[in-house]
């Protein structure tokens, strides 16, 4: 056991869990109250600070953080947290729910919250596989298993916002998950979309660029639940200069993501239900000289 790292690890006794959980039923119910933090914790009071649940009865065949880029959803994220810790405790994964939250008063930029989850996700365990999450998608099935495969996932591959049918072909948005190794090759995510729109066609990109192809379940499993809301025009305008930086990703991906990342830690805590991190990622001079050399 390595005694750096704040999260316990399994004991190298336990035999391994089954290969396939035993407890899955497939189509399952999604809950979509928002019980408050408190009532939570009580429905999942075996968790580790930082949201950490590990199988008791067996060694987990998989270690997984799960990165949830936010910013003033809170219902939202109780939501969110009540469906996955039920979900990701039956698949009987060694897992933390990490939450990036960007400060006020700055252009939301997804991806690098993305970023920021990995490099502070590393310092907490000995993650295998990270799983990058919106906060508005609710898994509907449990054989949609947390995990990665030898190639990357798109997991949100039937959202009923679009009729459970996959939107376009090359989408790698909502939610995937890759593997350290895969993450590190693709450079990460990129930096420079602040605002709505391109990032996940940006690390779409990457990741063909990279030469893997891209795994799926099929629309069956692979089913989610979108919670409604309004989009934040003020704190997510739509990014005007996407098209441009998208024009470009085959020929930065090497320079902007994991390597060039520079953000600010402003509070780090190990909660009840997950990792927060509070987190300024330094908008003004990276945005403003994006806004110059795009002229957009």
């Amino acid at each position: 056991m390595n005694t750096s790292y704040p999260f316990t690890s399994q004991s190298s006794l336990l035999k391994l869990c089954p290969l396939v959980p035993p407890r899955l039923v497939g189509p399952i119910r999604v809950w979509m109250d928002s019980p408050s933090f408190l009532a939570l914790q009580k429905l999942y009071p075996y968790l580790e600070p930082g949201g950490h649940g590990q199988p008791k009865n067996c060694r987990s065949r998989h270690k997984v953080a799960v990165v949830v880029p936010y910013r003033d959803r809170d219902s939202h994220l109780r939501i969110l947290l009540h469906n996955l810790h039920s979900l990701l405790t039956k698949q009987q994964l060694d897992y933390a729910i990490i939450v990036v939250e960007q400060v006020a008063n700055q252009t939301f930029n997804r991806a690098k919250l993305m970023n920021v989850g990995y490099a502070e996700g590393i310092k907490l365990y000995m993650w295998e596989c990270f799983i990058f999450h919106d906060v508005d998608l609710l898994p509907e099935d449990d054989r949609n298993l947390y995990s990665c495969p030898t190639i990357p996932r798109h997991m949100s591959v039937a959202v009923d916002k679009f009729n459970y049918k996959l939107p376009y072909t090359a989408i790698f948005g909502g939610i995937s998950a890759m593997t350290v190794g895969q993450l590190q090759s693709i450079n990460g995510f990129s930096n420079r979309y602040w605002g709505w729109g391109g990032e996940d066609d940006d690390l779409a990109d990457r990741v063909s660029v990279a030469g893997y192809k891209v795994a799926r379940y099929p629309a069956p499993i692979a089913r989610y639940k979108m919670i409604k809301h309004e989009h934040e025009a003020k704190s997510n305008p739509v990014n005007k200069c996407r098209y441009k930086l998208m024009a470009q990703t085959r020929t930065q991906w090497k320079v902007d993501g994991l390597n060039s990342l520079k953000y600010e830690v402003v509070k780090h805590e190990l909660l009840p239900l997950y990792t927060h991190i509070l987190v300024d990622l330094l908008e003004n001079n990276e945005h403003k000289a994006i806004k110059r050399a795009f002229k957009c």
